[in-house]
């Protein structure tokens, strides 16, 4: 990234940490160079695990360099280039962790001149130059910075106490039990989910149905939790003819796909190929880095008005794709409130192409852009215009049921046809069992009135459990903090409670699989032992709740935007380990964790 930026700006002479030229001096870090203190940072007392230490709760919270050599080299090249610096350019990536990374280096390097900040969406030169060529006050995103240092501060206060607590009364100094501010209640939803699928207790239903003229045709008197009751009104059903009563046709029309924010990426991505969303996060990454795509961490499927002139201009730099573009090429382009809505917008919008020629990408690349590409296609496509045919009749005093869909206007639809754009056999395969499930049979033409001869059957069945979470349904119930929620709309209006930034899910999901907490069954998630009786010896709701986990981040994207307190948020998480390390302690129970 420094390089591309240094590119820009004309700084080519490359130097010992960093680049120089044309009056710029651009250097970087490596991710994270410094980080919150650790406990005996502040006090020795601190440094042996002890429980009549706890809670570990600090005065004032301090940082310090990561214990690296390669990085202590790289800081004390930008400590020497900032104290003899005019002014400073924060270039840091354009969200909260970016914001937050910058400014602990500053800080640590003590830098007294002015600071400026870069805030672009994509790294494309014409990005860059635009962005410095309305380079913001520092000052603008103090918010931002506040919001991320209460995060950090969060995390510490939580999980340094929780774990040492948790590990030192339940742990039988076999091992260390980790426990954090989202990770926690992630894995409790997956115990949760587990215990349910085990609790579970099929149950038996029949169905009455009928098959006239090659079409199923189901009760409308639902299910049947006794099998007489379905046979007695079998029997009545095959001493008459079928009759068809009525015959309905609804025309409506089906919007285009929201374009991706990252969550959406990551479920689509796992659903049909199986990424993990660790995997998928990183690609979108690549993609963003090589200036095909914007800039990935993002949690909003909407575009600013400002994008609507240059959609013309990306698309015509979409190579490979000429064949779904050229319709588009010279018409006036759909300004829909499902795609534009600057009230959805903050800092940035949804994950879009750049506009840059898509090459220089592996085959896992190619099927995250590909997919990024087509949604924002098929977003200035025409909508897809169906008819969706309703069917009833009857057999003696039974009524029946069967509908059907049939696509009238394929719009959008065509730009998901895959064999067209000579998609590979596995995307073929995996699009098809899609519409398979989403498309439900086109019906023959009926007409009320007709009757004739059937065949009804009695369909045994059982209710079933469950399904485990995959990666996908996981990411969503973050998303939503455990609710079951399908309706787009209504899951936007949740994010603000969901648990975990669109950002960190990814790494909360990850860290599960590190600590042996979970594990994974081809796409299936489930709780290793020693993650169900972490889970099981955790008794306060404070530590597993996903609901008021969602609560607090709430909160931090209230104080992100100015209508909270930091210093509020981190005096309640003060309190709450005060109250965990109490409640644990006077705890006389044996529980233990076995390993």
């Amino acid at each position: 990234m420094a390089r591309e930026i240094a590119d820009v700006l004309g700084a080519r002479t490359r130097k010992n940490g960093y680049l120089e030229g044309n009056g710029y001096q651009v250097t970087w870090t490596f991710g994270h160079l410094c980080m919150l203190k650790e406990p005996d940072d502040y006090t020795p007392q601190w440094k042996h695990w002890s429980l009549s230490s706890l809670p570990m709760l600090p005065q004032r919270f301090g940082i310090k360099l990561i214990d690296n050599e390669t990085y202590r080299q790289q800081f004390a090249v930008i400590e020497s280039l900032m104290q003899n610096a005019e002014m400073i350019v924060n270039c840091g990536d354009a969200g909260q962790e970016g914001e937050l990374i910058q400014r602990w280096v500053m800080l640590k390097a003590r830098a007294k001149c002015p600071v400026r900040r870069l805030w672009v969406s994509s790294l494309t030169e014409e990005a860059i130059r635009e962005g410095f060529d309305n380079l913001k006050d520092q000052h603008e995103y103090d918010r931002l910075y506040e919001a991320g240092l209460s995060r950090a501060i969060g995390d510490w206060i939580l999980g340094m106490n929780a774990t040492r607590l948790y590990t030192l009364r339940f742990g039988q100094n076999r091992q260390v039990l980790s426990i954090g501010r989202v990770q926690t209640p992630t894995l409790a939803m997956i115990v949760r989910r587990q215990e349910e699928i085990e609790n579970f207790r099929p149950e038996q239903y029949w169905e009455l149905k009928t098959r006239y003229r090659n079409v199923l045709f189901s009760s409308v008197k639902g299910r049947f939790s006794s099998r007489q009751d379905g046979e007695a009104l079998l029997e009545q059903v095959r001493s008459s003819d079928f009759t068809v009563t009525d015959v309905t046709e609804k025309k409506s029309r089906e919007s285009a796909p929201r374009l991706f924010d990252l969550t959406s990426l990551q479920v689509e991505c796992n659903r049909k190929y199986g990424f993990t969303a660790d995997e998928t996060l990183k690609l979108i990454q690549s993609l963003y880095e090589k200036k095909l795509t914007t800039y990935p961490r993002v949690d909003t499927a909407f575009l600013s008005d400002d994008i609507y002139p240059r959609i013309p201009g990306i698309l015509d730099g979409m190579r490979g794709y000429e064949e779904l573009t050229a319709p588009l090429k010279g018409t006036k382009l759909p300004k829909s409130r499902k795609v534009f809505d600057n009230s959805k917008v903050t800092d940035h919008h949804a994950i879009i192409p750049t506009g840059v020629s898509p090459l220089n990408m592996d085959e896992r690349e190619r099927i995250v852009y590909d997919m990024v590409a087509r949604r924002f296609i098929a977003a200035f496509y025409p909508e897809c215009q169906v008819a969706v045919t309703t069917v009833m009749g009857s057999a003696g005093d039974v009524g029946f049921k069967a509908s059907g869909k049939q696509v009238l206007k394929p719009g959008w639809r065509t730009v998901f046809e895959w064999q067209k754009a000579g998609g590979t056999a596995a995307e073929q395969q995996s699009e098809d069992e899609d519409a398979a499930k989403d498309e439900e049979k086109l019906l023959p033409a009926f007409k009320a009135g007709e009757s004739g001869p059937h065949e009804p059957l009695l369909k045994e069945a059982w209710t079933t459990p469950p399904k485990p979470y995959t990666e996908a349904t996981l990411l969503r119930a973050m998303e939503t903090a455990g609710k079951t929620v399908d309706d787009e709309e209504l899951r936007d209006a949740m994010k603000e409670n969901g648990i975990g930034r669109p950002s960190t899910r990814a790494a909360i999901i990850e860290t599960l699989f590190k600590r042996h907490y979970i594990r994974k069954e081809r796409k299936n998630l489930f709780p290793t032992a020693t993650g169900r009786e972490l889970i099981g010896v955790i008794k306060e709701d404070l530590l597993k709740s996903a609901e008021l986990t969602g609560q607090w981040e709430k909160k931090l994207r209230m104080i992100e935007k100015g209508t909270y307190d930091a210093k509020e948020f981190i005096g309640e998480l003060k309190d709450m380990s005060r109250t965990i390390v109490v409640s644990v302690l006077s705890d006389n129970s044996l529980r233990s964790i076995t390993f």
